[in-house]
């Protein structure tokens, strides 16, 4: 096992308040690899729902296939918020680390699961409920994933570079999608016609299930932060015993929990509809070919990532609120035009996803941070993941789904403005809003 990385530096230890220690460099890299690891696991569910829908449902039907697929995945959004209270709690009473190191040994257990589940014509109903119980799973991980690696990320940063430390939480699942995708285009151009359908999709998931095994071994090499660790000490001088991390939060921080979740709204709905749906949405109402839509959304994965770090810096430097009213704004305006002009062509849909991209970095940059700052260490991976996974199960596990039903159902027009209502939604909370920069951390 490698020596553990040394915990980073306290706040009051970097002068200036900008410069991040070595250490938490290290942490932070050490975290980010880690997080990458478990949303790839996450995210190949949608790169590959379109293909292997009828593996799982009887036969006949391709779109009810599909539809019951995504209801899956929505389904899976239902764990969320208990894997953010029972992980999120264990990791504000553990640690940080163990509490990552046990996600991510979820997400990958899971992920071996489905890409080893035999199909629908083999054993029956035993194949959706694998599929079920398998992505309930996942749900619980991504769960307790989001509020312990944002915890770890926001404690490891020096004061004034808390957004961009907190924007690597959003690097790595863009990463992970983009890696997910990046599979999905790989494994899609060359295993070709009905070998795809019948296994070629499963090598996929058996990929995610063994970067899982790496992830797992860098997470044993993260110590503890500073915040946690000087939390707990204090604690155990003074013989205090906290009660449940999920009942502090909302007894002793109610406008805090309301506040995440609220915040969470229309970043959770406009980043899964870019982010995690958008090519299979191109290539089932418009007709891209697959493996053109998964590409236009690697590429603009790439831009999405590398400006990641750039927007947390301008965060860092003009505020929370600035950037994340930017955000929702902008889609505000943007909702209408992009799906009225997203053609059956690679470059329209490439447009789109990069202008949309841009405007997330504002909330994606920011999501982390944002609520780590509401929260003290004892109940702050709790305080983070379990509102935000609320939110997240009610608007963006659902928006899959809707927008598949609604273009079935010929409202595939007003797609636009179910988007830009939760754009509209987000900037009134982002407008009204404390700022929370320059404010101390514990």
């Amino acid at each position: 096992m490698a020596d553990p990385i040394a915990l980073p530096l306290p706040d009051s230890a970097v002068p200036d308040g900008v410069r991040l220690s070595s250490l938490g460099k290290k942490a932070i890299v050490a975290g980010s690899i880690g997080n990458t690891v478990e949303w790839v696991d996450w995210a190949v569910y949608t790169t590959f729902s379109s293909v292997f829908a009828p593996q799982f449902f009887p036969a006949g039907d391709p779109a009810a296939a599909l539809l019951s697929t995504l209801a899956i995945f929505a389904v899976g959004f239902v764990m969320r918020p208990v894997g953010a209270a029972v992980l999120g709690a264990y990791a504000d009473r553990h640690g940080r680390k163990k509490g990552l190191m046990l996600s991510i040994g979820l997400m990958a257990g899971a992920s071996l699961v489905i890409g080893l589940t035999p199909a629908y014509s083999v054993i029956g109903l035993g194949a959706p409920i694998l599929l079920l119980l398998a992505r309930l799973v996942q749900g619980f991980s991504a769960g307790g994933e989001f509020g312990s690696s944002s915890a770890f990320l926001v404690e490891s940063a020096a004061p004034r570079r808390r957004a961009f430390a907190g924007s690597w939480q959003q690097v790595s699942v863009g990463a992970g999608t983009l890696l997910a995708s990046l599979v999905g285009y790989v494994i899609t151009s060359t295993v070709a016609g009905d070998a795809l359908s019948l296994w070629g999709w499963r090598i996929g998931f058996v990929f995610c299930a063994l970067l899982g095994l790496v992830g797992l071994w860098l997470r044993t090499s993260v110590a503890e932060t500073g915040s946690f660790t000087s939390r707990r000490e204090a604690d155990a001088q003074q013989s205090i015993r906290r009660s449940n991390a999920v009942v502090a939060m909302f007894r002793d921080h109610p406008g805090a929990t309301l506040r995440v979740f609220g915040v969470t709204i229309a970043g959770t709905l406009l980043y899964y509809m870019w982010v995690s749906y958008m090519p299979t949405f191109a290539h089932v109402t418009r007709g891209i070919p697959l493996n053109e839509s998964l590409l236009a959304n690697v590429i603009g994965m790439l831009v999405f990532i590398a400006l990641l770090p750039v927007a947390g810096i301008v965060s860092d430097k003009i505020g929370r609120k600035t950037t994340m009213s930017i955000f929702a704004g902008g889609f505000l305006l943007f909702a209408w035009p992009a799906f009225t002009f997203l053609q059956g062509t690679f470059w329209s849909l490439f447009i789109i996803e990069v202008i949309g991209l841009i405007l997330l970095l504002g909330y994606s940059a920011n999501c982390a941070v944002i609520m780590a700052e509401q929260f003290p260490p004892e109940v702050r991976a709790t305080g983070v993941g379990l509102p935000y996974a609320l939110a997240v199960a009610i608007f963006g596990g659902t928006a899959p789904y809707i927008t598949t039903w609604m273009s079935g159902a010929g409202l595939g027009g007003l797609v636009w403005l179910y988007c830009a209502i939760a754009a509209a939604i987000g900037l009134v909370v982002y407008l009204t809003m404390p700022e929370t920069k320059g404010k101390v951390l514990a």
